[in-house]
């Protein structure tokens, strides 16, 4: 069969005084009635508090993040003042060297207790 539906020369011929049916459709408009006060109010309130919850969540990832870096800051200072207290230990050791007080004793004039020509007399103390 010889493909028809777009041929024009197959379609039946009209008479010139029919006109086509055209089939009218109605549409049927229906109307929203507008949504109630209270629904409103309710639409509202639960994004509000959407909100809220929201807001609460982020301050608080908020400060969790500022507590992980003052813990950052303190484990930074922490190893510095290890670091700091090595280097003083060190100082005070070196400080505390016998030898080395001895030296410094005797540059500034100070006697050694070792020596035998210094001899304390007890016994003139305790007469007077």
């Amino acid at each position: 069969m010889a493909y028809i539906n777009g041929n024009l020369a197959m379609q039946p011929k009209r008479k010139p005084d029919q006109r086509p049916v055209v089939r009218e459709t109605k549409r049927i408009v229906v109307k929203r009635k507008s949504i109630p006060v209270q629904e409103k109010l309710l639409y509202m309130f639960t994004v509000v508090f959407c909100v809220i919850v929201l807001g609460v969540i982020v301050n608080q990832y908020a400060k969790n993040y500022d507590m992980r870096v003052q813990i950052k800051q303190m484990k930074t200072q922490y190893a510095t003042m290890n670091i700091d207290m090595k280097e003083l230990q060190k100082q005070v050791e070196m400080l505390n060297d016998p030898e080395r007080i001895r030296k410094m004793a005797e540059t500034q004039g100070m006697a050694s207790t070792e020596q035998p020509d210094i001899m304390v007399n007890t016994q003139s103390a305790k007469t007077e």
